[in-house]
């Protein structure tokens, strides 16, 4: 449209547009046509798609997404292109899954791979780093689960579809609060250990005696506290 033809006050065009009343059933018809299409995609794609995308799928799903939102509201544009960059994209989703269910090498390539975030009760920062997720969000997912201090922690995996899994431990350790610091109560409540001090920013053990500026051979920070028994 040319600038001199938008106006702020033709309220027809801007909720009906420009197009003739036919192109509303035919609109009806596109919608139809373009969610089986979806559907028969997503089903060709693996039963993954109706669970948990990976990062394979998710490209497909934009793809699809892409490809269809054009011609579903355009009366210029055809069905078939979109039907066949549907057929394309079912087929390269369908070859990386297979290939990558035959090479590990390339299922890790475009897949992603495991990361462990915590380990025998300390927190692996370069890890963590690496895998782009702060503190605050792993200790708000471990707080998820009923965690209350890292000496309950055997292992702690972000999956490769950015999903977590926790390993407690059999008899939980000493270990450090991942409680809120202003809540003060239930802090608190915590049972603390005299004896053992606890790296404040990884969580790393350390017995007394020891100087409070000794450095965490972990992280190498300076900060300690008491470490939590339960």
């Amino acid at each position: 449209m040319k600038p001199n033809e938008i106006h702020l006050q033709d309220w027809f065009r801007i909720l009906v547009g420009e197009v003739p009343a036919s192109f509303y059933l035919e609109l009806v018809i596109r919608a139809a046509v373009f969610y089986l299409l979806l559907l028969v995609a997503i089903r060709m794609m693996g039963k993954r798609m109706s669970s948990q995308l990976s990062r394979n799928d998710l490209a497909a799903m934009v793809s699809l997404a892409a490809a269809i939102g054009v011609p579903l509201q355009s009366p210029d544009r055809g069905i078939i292109p979109a039907v066949i960059i549907a057929v394309i994209v079912v087929f390269v989703a369908r070859w990386v899954a297979a290939r990558s269910f035959k090479n590990q090498d390339f299922e890790e390539f475009s897949q992603g791979n495991i990361s462990t975030l915590v380990k025998d009760s300390v927190l692996d920062l370069g890890t963590m780093k690496k895998a782009r997720i702060s503190r605050e969000r792993l200790v708000a997912q471990l707080r998820a689960n009923s965690i209350k201090q890292l000496g309950s922690v055997k292992r702690f995996y972000m999956e490769a579809g950015g999903s977590f899994t926790l390993i407690q431990e059999e008899n939980a350790k000493p270990g450090l609060s991942i409680l809120p610091h202003w809540d003060k109560e239930f802090n608190a409540s915590l049972k603390k250990s005299q004896e053992l001090k606890v790296c404040q920013t990884c969580g790393t053990l350390k017995k007394n005696p020891f100087d409070q500026n000794t450095k965490c051979p972990k992280c190498g920070d300076h900060n300690w506290t008491e470490a939590v028994t339960e």
